[in-house]
């Protein structure tokens, strides 16, 4: 585990606390960390990463033995 200081919103942390019973901001970020790690992208998030660019060789990928660098 690492410590680490972030700014947070005020009101934000207050309405997660209250809706999901948090005695800790901790607990609030922990729980927003886990959440986000785990749940799956909608529809509209993945649609948003369309076009965003990616540089690589995806025949070269699969002839290679080794991993590429990319």
């Amino acid at each position: 585990m690492s410590r680490t200081n972030i700014d947070l919103d005020d009101d934000d942390l207050d309405w997660v606390m209250k809706r999901f019973r948090f005695r800790t901001k901790r607990e609030a970020v922990a729980y927003a960390l886990r959440r986000l790690r785990t749940e799956p992208m909608s529809r509209e998030e993945m649609l948003s990463l369309q076009g965003i660019g990616w540089e690589g060789d995806l025949d070269a990928m699969r002839r290679a033995e080794s991993p590429v660098a990319i």
